[in-house]
């Protein structure tokens, strides 16, 4: 028997095992059986080019439990190791400058394992002591066993062994008891080996048979050792691809298509991608894409190693190319995985173009699915935005699809404004904004739906990307001024009648509340209804992004709503309301208008006295009179004011005109609703 100390350079690599990688212990399965799966592999090579003579037999490789002695086994019939080989192999971890390399990498266990080739010692982080009982496949070869207690020391002895292979026992010590239940062996085998290449052993099958579940004789395989996306897709149904997304994702909808993914230059990449029915809520769809290299499971946390649209797809790649153990951070800036990522791009693109020239009825049908996920993407790569201008959608509110290109020729002619500006219409909700949708339809205007949860910031980036273009909401202003031009409509307002009307319509507008109105008078047409509330594009827009978006945009967030109240001075209702306050208010108003007129003239001449003068060169005197005189201003403004506020906030006509233009916003609610009602029987 043969004792010695394993050769690293520094005492403490157990301590490091044992402690630093505990938070990825579990990975300590995935690396014994995907071993063996090598060394079996291995065998099969040298069977196949005459180096090895004998019968290759059952390969499969086992995983034993034993609760009792507390002990896990796992087993292959593989290449085995000879003494000189466990010493070269398992003794000698020589790696140069071990105590850097363990104070830099302590944190980070993919790290350690992976990058200096440690995966046997993964074992040591739940066990308290392993062995190795193996048997090379060379001739004359003798078994022997190595043993180790998690200290650098160890035995090497000759042992009776009939078969070639490896056998690996874990005596799992007291901190990692939940290893030693078969539901959680189930579970990691499941979650790491199930696609390994070579058929993995664990336990029995069980049938039912006298009112209980009792153990057969044949084995239960836990993986499928040629999954979907390693075979040819000629070979390959759509019955087959739906099939291997159910068994990805149980309980889920069937996925809208898929990319079968096969690709060895320049680098090898293969894999299944599918396109999930995307609901509203992204962060729920996210990560469900599975990375394995070389058939063994490495993570399903892809953000950062491919673009940020794509963990929004679901499926399966498979790199030998994409390093199986190392950290997140060292996947994300690895030059190899950079590339794979830009390539699954490109053919995520050419595959949605391709569907869309070859089928593009069936395009559409599935376009509000998709367009979550095109546009998320469109906004998150810019390569991929250039490629997706071919297939991205619009869709109008008759349910017609178009390009982009498509679309700008239909509204080319009919929605240019007098600054050769092309003006994109759209609604958000097609209830809500029926009558604005009404009135631009009326005008021979189209209006695109745009009611999607990335839609803001998607019309903002179509704005950047457009030339000469803006979007505009159907109920951002009055339909004359949507796609502005030269008016036809002359205001017969003064600036004098404007100020009065507006004090008396404030009267009557909602108060309290994040809410602010701001009256205005336009000459619409008789036509058109006697007033409009509309809400100014800008700063709408800067808040629905605020609630998506949250840090710097919160400003936009916290301020009021701002709506324009739009009074139609055209309109015969309205033209009644302002006859009737004329009649009711001008003597007082006319009254205090011409002593307004004689205070601001008196303003004027103050103020041309302190043309070109310094503060200090003005006289107290002209300070404290121009002071004396606005304060006169703002009082006589104030009684205009109330003379007109007292005759509006009685005016019934004002209320039910307002009330109406609320309610056709979806703005009149509780009791203002209920006045209105009793207010509209009243006046029936």
């Amino acid at each position: 028997m043969q004792k010695g100390h394993i050769g690293v350079t520094t005492e403490n690599i157990f301590p490091i095992i044992k402690k630093y990688l505990y938070s990825d212990h579990e990975i300590f399965l995935r690396e014994l059986v995907s071993n063996a799966v090598d060394a079996s592999q291995k065998l099969r090579t040298l069977f196949s080019v005459g180096e090895f003579k004998g019968e290759l037999g059952d390969l499969t490789v086992r995983v034993h439990l034993d609760e009792k002695a507390g002990t896990i086994t796992i087993s292959d019939r593989g290449i085995g190791m000879t003494a000189d080989e466990i010493d070269k192999y398992i003794n000698q971890l020589a790696f140069s400058g071990a105590n850097d390399f363990l104070e830099k990498y302590k944190n980070d266990a993919n790290a350690i394992i992976g990058h200096f080739g440690l995966g046997f010692y993964s074992s040591f982080m739940v066990s308290k002591k392993v062995e190795i009982h193996t048997l090379s496949f060379r001739e004359g070869a003798k078994a022997v066993k190595w043993s180790c207690d998690g200290s650098p020391e160890f035995t090497l002895q000759e042992t009776p062994k009939a078969d070639r292979g490896t056998d690996i026992i874990l005596h799992i010590d007291d901190e990692n008891k939940q290893f030693l239940q078969k539901t959680e062996i189930s579970r990691l085998l499941k979650k790491y080996c199930r696609f390994l290449p070579v058929e993995i052993a664990f336990g029995k099958k069980t049938e039912w048979k006298d009112g209980k579940s009792v153990e057969t004789d044949q084995d239960d395989i836990v993986n499928e050792t040629n999954p979907l996306w390693t075979r040819k897709p000629a070979d390959l149904n759509d019955e087959d691809y739906t099939s291997f997304y159910s068994s990805l994702y149980p309980m889920s909808e069937d996925p809208l298509f898929n990319i079968h993914l096969n690709v060895d230059y320049p680098f090898n990449l293969t894999g299944v991608l599918y396109f999930p029915k995307i609901k509203n809520n992204i962060e729920v769809q996210k990560n469900k894409i599975q990375l394995y290299c070389n058939q063994v499971y490495v993570t399903d946390s892809v953000e950062g190693i491919v673009p940020e649209f794509l963990t929004l797809l679901h499926g399966v790649l498979d790199s030998p190319d994409i390093p199986l153990n190392v950290s997140r951070s060292y996947l994300q800036s690895d030059s190899n995985v950079k590339k794979i990522s830009s390539h699954i791009t490109k053919k995520v693109a050419d595959r949605l173009e391709e569907i869309f020239k070859k089928d593009r009825k069936a395009y559409e049908e599935k376009w509000d699915n998709l367009r979550l996920f095109i546009q998320y993407g469109m906004l998150t790569d810019e390569k991929f935005a250039e490629r997706a201008q071919k297939f991205a959608l619009l869709k109008n509110i008759d349910g017609k699809y178009f390009t982009f290109e498509e679309y700008k020729e239909l509204i080319k002619a009919n929605q240019t404004d007098k600054d050769d500006t092309l003006v994109y219409l759209y609604a958000n909700d097609q209830d809500q904004q029926h009558s604005f949708i009404e009135a631009a339809t009326a005008k021979g205007y189209d209006v695109l739906v745009m009611d999607g949860q990335l839609d803001t910031h998607f019309i903002n980036h179509l704005e950047q990307k457009f030339e000469k273009s803006r979007f505009t909401r159907v109920d951002s202003d009055i339909v004359e001024k949507l796609v502005p031009r030269e008016s036809n409509h002359e205001s017969k307002l003064s600036q004098a009648q404007r100020e009065d009307m507006t004090a008396v319509f404030n009267a009557q507008l909602p108060k309290g509340g994040k809410t602010n109105f701001y009256v205005s008078f336009e000459n619409v047409g008789a036509e058109a209804a006697p007033i409009i509330i509309t809400q100014q594009e800008f700063m709408r827009r800067m808040k629905e992004m605020s609630a998506m978006q949250g840090g710097a945009m919160s400003f936009y967030g916290e301020m009021p709503d701002s709506y324009n109240l739009i009074v139609n001075e055209a309109h015969p209702l309205v033209a009644r309301v302002i006859s009737d306050a004329a009649d009711a208010c001008n003597q007082q108003v006319e009254s205090l208008r011409s002593k307004l007129q004689s205070v601001e003239k008196r303003r004027e001449e103050l103020n041309k006295g302190k043309e070109g003068k310094k503060d200090d060169e003005v006289p107290q005197a002209i300070k404290d009179e121009l002071a004396d005189v606005d304060k006169k201003i703002a009082e006589l403004n104030e009684k205009r004011e109330g003379i007109l506020g007292e005759f509006g906030k009685d005016n019934k006509l004002i209320s039910q005109l307002i009330d109406l233009a609320l309610l056709s916003n979806n703005m009149l609610k509780g009791e203002a609703l209920t006045k209105f009602v009793k207010r509209s029987i009243e006046l029936i």
